[in-house]
């Protein structure tokens, strides 16, 4: 990444990456008062959640293979071509079954979007630089999830529709910025039939387990299942339990969100260097637990505040940490493992909610319960492979 036209080119990723996570987040504040419009509420809102990483996880290992043999750029442009107007569609609906197939559409263009972004990073950074690039690919997507429900209520003062119409217009905006500036990465060499074995979605996911990376891919989706988990019930549980203001709510989430751009963008290369990805990982998996039970023994504004906190830090780390390993361990087949490493992440994302909204109704610690098991079991899998992982991933 030394040379000005990788860092340029590291830039232009981070924008995209912003636009797409922004786009994402801006519709979360207005949700509830638009799903009302249709005449539905929280249920639906549930299956949409899970409609957009339904799609997401089908088509992420189809977009890292697709930007193996044809190169990064022109499948980033197509995912935010896809996301944009899918954005559009969202906004002019008129029945329920078009938001079901705007989301669908919406996790089609984010799976194209990521999986490219990551391995376009492996392209153009050496394995000591690449744990610096991860971090700031993660940054920019904390920082759009952050900034995004924060835009989509200042523009829904226009109108509840207006904040899509500004989605669809940047992603669009993304889109001609990349096709322009954004240069094009030469595909690795693909062996003949290798591409072919992997066109099946089932035999893509059984070949993965096969991969010197396969723990971190699990590492990955409990990661993913823990922080959906977190963050589809705090809202509720502060709510119910304290009686916690919609501001009150929305600092929860957005101080954590801004502790982990922080993280990402200043420490996150210095803690690689010096203790290696894999005991980054495993602190970290520690601390959320740590700070997931925690929600349950604290109590008021401030000490709540601070647990989030720790626990929307410990994610930003884990997320470029994982990230990073498994770039390192992929070696030519960058999209491949990227699109996977999205795929495991979808799958947490739609399992989170779903166990997490059961649960919850049974009993409102039961969430945090159960995700602080999980993550301390992934904890256990992942030191009994620190001594393999190590010996094949240089530190």
């Amino acid at each position: 990444m030394a040379s000005k036209s990788n860092r340029f080119a590291l830039y232009v990723l981070m924008f995209n990456m912003f636009i797409a996570m922004s786009g994402i987040g801006l519709i979360i504040p207005i949700m509830p008062d638009y799903l009302e419009t249709f005449g539905v509420a929280g249920q639906a809102l549930g299956f949409l959640i899970a409609m957009f990483a339904f799609s997401q996880f089908l088509f992420s290992p189809l977009a890292g293979d697709l930007s193996d043999k044809f190169g990064r750029k022109y499948l980033i442009i197509v995912g935010l071509v896809i996301f944009g107007l899918s954005q559009l569609m969202f906004g002019m609906a008129s029945d329920l079954w078009i938001l079901y197939l705007a989301r669908f559409f919406s996790g089609v263009g984010s799976a194209f979007i990521v999986p490219p972004m990551m391995a376009f990073v492996a392209d153009i950074t050496t394995e000591e630089e690449r744990g610096k690039g991860m971090g700031l690919l993660g940054a920019s997507m904390s920082l759009g999830f952050m900034i995004g429900p924060a835009i989509g209520g200042f523009l829904a003062e226009v109108s509840l529709r207006f904040p899509f119409y500004v989605a669809t217009t940047a992603s669009l905006v993304a889109a001609a910025i990349s096709l322009f500036v954004l240069p094009q990465t030469a595909p690795p060499v693909v062996q003949t039939g290798k591409l072919a074995k992997r066109e099946n979605l089932f035999k893509q996911m059984k070949r993965s387990t096969t991969t010197p990376y396969f723990v971190m891919l699990i590492v990955m989706f409990v990661f993913s299942f823990g922080l959906a988990n977190f963050q589809a019930t705090i809202a509720l549980y502060v709510d119910k339990k304290y009686a916690f203001t919609p501001g009150e709510i929305a600092v929860l989430i957005t101080a954590g969100g801004f502790v982990g751009v922080i993280v990402q963008t200043f420490v996150i290369n210095k803690l690689f260097k010096k203790f290696g990805e894999l005991k980054v990982i495993l602190v970290n998996l520690l601390v959320s637990a740590f700070a997931m039970i925690s929600v349950l023994f604290v109590d008021g504004f401030w000490p709540i505040l601070i647990v989030s906190s720790v626990f929307f830090t410990a994610a930003s780390l884990l997320r470029p940490a994982v990230n990073t390993l498994i770039s390192k361990q992929a070696g030519t087949e960058q999209g491949f493992a990227a699109g996977m490493n999205n795929a495991y992440m979808s799958l947490g994302n739609m399992v989170g909610p779903a166990l997490a909204g059961i649960l919850f109704d049974i009993n409102m610690s039961f969430p945090y319960m159960a995700g602080t098991f999980i993550l301390i079991v992934c904890f256990f899998i992942a030191s009994l492979t620190q001594r393999k992982q190590s010996s094949i991933v240089p530190q």
